[in-house]
């Protein structure tokens, strides 16, 4: 062999060895080392490893993936500052459409510790809302191969992909068991629909009578998107409570995204509810459990949920009755930010008008003024793609200020269940197809 060859082959082989070894130290950081597990008490046997780098959240690839639920974390659970060590949580979750597998999204969103699940599953609920799953239904989830898994502090996770036959319009069971203590819960407070808590790890129980903890609130779960093939993508109601539900009968799911999703079921498309109680375009009130910012959470609880081909956004009552905003024109310039961020992403904006709530306790003529001036922006064409007017199709027409009276749920301010049914109906379905963008 001659010198020249030598150096050749050697130099060849220190370069295969760096690659190894780049490798191996690139793998390794992909790894929860468990030192935060360590630090909050946790021992070396109760350590897991994420499947993303600490501190940041999983990206939920589109491919194949449609939404079929979701619920906008509101903020950390009052007085459950280290979470529910030792329990099971069972999660009565609403599908709007079905598919041949599933995976969960997790959230440890309000705290700045891990949270450590230490067993998850998820099954076909039975008819009625309670905490029995159908017969062989029951499905453990995994994480990267693994059945316990850390979700790091502000973060959030994708369980691997369970087969199951899931259900158009149906009831899911995401039961989530917490061995240990944590940080804060971070939790959606208002979900109308009752879920459950039980002592020990019962998430493979099918059965529901350790579940004797009713609860109405979801805890940890923000997502679950399904495999479907005819599946034509996802629409998500951006909103306060109106969107949320409050004033629908509880369990039944009348919320106006439920009665579009009836609505959309024969076109396969998913509906996402990304409702927050009090929410508003403007300001922060997640410490009061009323979530982030419209234009702060928006990237989360809109643009990064897969399948998502439109939003329609009801959004600024809170800002005028709650924040006291009185200039409409940081609350439509607001508006138009949302509408900005949808654009970047290609995603189709219809936005509604704000309903009447003569009567509630925050009406006055400022505030109606406020209201109006909002009003008339929107439905100018110069904030969204397309405007749904649920002024129109909820207000009184002898008192215009108000609410129909079939459809108040005896607060002013909240529709019916037969007024929520009235605003699914007010959509246009067609402008959820359509293509013209807003002149921003």
């Amino acid at each position: 062999m001659t010198r020249r060859h030598g150096f050749a082959l050697l130099g060849a082989l220190v370069g295969v060895v760096a690659l190894v070894c780049a490798a191996i130290i690139g793998g390794l950081g992909l790894l929860d080392t468990g030192s935060d597990t360590e630090r909050s008490g946790g021992s070396p046997d109760s350590r897991t490893r994420a499947r993303v780098p600490v501190g940041t959240a999983a990206p939920a690839s589109a491919a194949g993936w449609t939404g079929t639920w979701s619920a906008a974390p509101g903020g950390a659970e009052p007085g459950a500052p280290t979470g529910h060590a030792g329990r099971s949580i069972r999660n009565v979750v609403h599908t709007s459409i079905g598919g041949t597998s599933v995976r969960i999204t997790l959230s440890n969103l309000f705290s700045r510790v891990p949270l450590l699940i230490g067993h998850g599953s998820v099954g076909v609920g039975e008819q009625g809302g309670g905490a029995e799953a159908v017969a062989g239904t029951m499905r453990e989830l995994a994480f990267g191969g693994r059945t316990d898994v850390t979700v790091p502090p502000g973060g959030q996770i994708v369980s691997d992909p369970v087969a199951l036959r899931v259900p158009y319009d149906g009831d899911l069971l995401v039961t989530l068991y917490t061995p240990m203590s944590g940080g804060p819960v971070t939790y959606h407070p208002r979900a109308f629909q009752t879920s459950y808590l039980a002592d020990g790890d019962r998430a493979l129980d099918p059965g529901g009578t350790a579940y004797t903890e009713p609860t109405t609130a979801w805890r940890y779960v923000t997502a679950v998107d399904v495999l479907n093939r005819e599946a034509a993508g996802a629409v998500v109601a951006f909103g306060d409570s109106i969107t949320d539900g409050q004033g629908s009968r509880a369990g039944a799911n009348h919320r106006w995204p439920d009665r579009l999703a009836d609505r959309l079921r024969d076109r396969h498309t998913g509906v996402l509810n990304a409702g927050i109680s009090g929410n508003r375009v403007l300001a922060d009130t997640a410490l009061i459990g009323n979530g982030p910012s419209g234009i702060s959470r928006f990237g989360r609880d809109v643009l990064d949920r897969p399948g998502v081909r439109a939003v329609i956004i009801d959004l600024g009552i809170n800002d005028i009755l709650r924040g006291r905003e009185r200039d409409p024109e940081k609350i439509t310039a607001g508006l138009r930010e949302l509408t900005r961020q949808a654009h970047e992403r290609g995603l189709r904006v219809i936005g509604s008008t704000l309903a009447p709530f003569g009567g509630h306790r925050g009406y006055d003529a400022v505030t109606e003024s406020v209201r109006d001036r909002v009003n008339e922006e929107i439905r100018s064409g110069l904030i969204y793609d397309d405007v749904v007017d649920f002024d129109r199709a909820l207000r009184d027409p002898y008192a215009p200020d108000r609410l129909r009276p079939a459809y108040d749920s005896g607060d002013a301010l909240h529709p019916s269940d037969a007024g929520y049914r009235a605003m699914s109906r007010a959509i246009d379905l067609r402008a959820l197809e359509g293509r013209t963008a807003a002149q921003l």
